[in-house]
């Protein structure tokens, strides 16, 4: 901890009341933190929000950080208000002996330079994983094993491991220049996955099958993939026509999705990466197709 700051768990103030801030919430206060404040913006649907976060785990709803007495700040609000925000926190507040705290994933802990320069150790704290709307509710658990990078001031960092650790999760260092790409790894991971079962969920479509019953049928087979994937990697978990190097069957599939031209695209993309990542029989035939694929 902080010169200053008691040896017990530090109180915290949680700013923004989205899913992030949501999920952090209630796992700090199921692992013995006092939420002290959660802060939002005076009006809206985001006051609606913070009214019931701070209803849950028993703090109180605050419109800036005057009256706040927390030692550690949680900014959980979108990048682009990140820096905003500290600049709109940092007046009548003594930031001295203070840490905070933002969980942007691609932004540095720079981006609460303003509050460093008053006195607060700050650091950048990100966790690997997906926040949706109502998952976090039933999910007590929900950080338990979760991977958070860790960048930042080495009191703040101090602060942050500790806290990580008593919410179940794995803490590690990330250098500033890596979280560009750190981020566009935790993309492909989950938002672009989903992006890809959407896209699936069009291929069926061409084969008659309704969104819904797309969804049912695919869920046996994803959970497979990915426990392959967790039991092999990803060399041992890729199966299919395209580690056969299936010729005649990829030629198919690029006639049919003629119809779906962004899933023939996502199909192409795949398949080269395919090609240039995993063990794949008949390389050169099937790059000759699909370099001779139109879009």
């Amino acid at each position: 901890m902080l010169p200053g700051m008691a040896a017990a768990k530090p109180r915290v103030a949680i700013v923004g009341a989205g899913n992030l801030g949501s999920a952090l919430a209630l796992a700090l206060e199921r692992a013995g933190y006092a939420i002290e404040a959660v802060m939002t913006r005076p009006r809206g649907e985001s006051r609606k929000r913070a009214r019931g976060l701070a209803k849950q785990v028993g703090a109180r709803v605050v419109t800036d950080l005057s009256t706040v007495r927390a030692e550690l700040i949680w900014f959980c609000v979108p990048d682009a208000e990140i820096a905003r925000a500290a600049r709109a926190v940092t007046g009548g507040v003594d930031w001295k002996g203070r840490v905070a705290l933002h969980s942007s994933g691609a932004l540095t802990s720079d981006e609460l330079a303003l509050l460093r320069s008053r006195g607060a150790a700050v650091a950048s704290v990100h966790p690997m994983m997906t926040f949706v709307r109502g998952s976090q509710a039933s999910a007590s658990g929900v950080l338990a094993g979760v991977p958070f990078a860790l960048e930042g001031d080495p009191a703040a960092v101090r602060v942050a491991r500790c806290v990580v650790r008593d919410v179940g999760g794995h803490a590690y260092s990330i250098a500033k220049e890596d979280k560009a790409a750190y981020h566009a790894w935790g993309t492909f991971a989950s938002p672009l996955f989903t992006a890809l079962l959407a896209t699936t969920e069009q291929v069926a479509a061409l084969a008659g099958v309704t969104r819904a019953e797309a969804k049912r049928r695919m869920i046996p087979i994803l959970q497979q993939t990915l426990a392959n994937y967790a039991a092999f990697g990803a060399a041992g978990a890729f199966s299919g026509p395209i580690v056969r190097g299936d010729v005649d069957t990829v030629k198919r599939h690029l006639h049919v999705l003629r119809a779906q031209p962004a899933a023939r695209r996502v199909y192409s993309g795949l398949a080269s990466a395919a090609l240039q990542y995993l063990p794949v029989k008949h390389k050169r035939a099937l790059k000759r197709i699909l370099d001779s694929s139109p879009d």
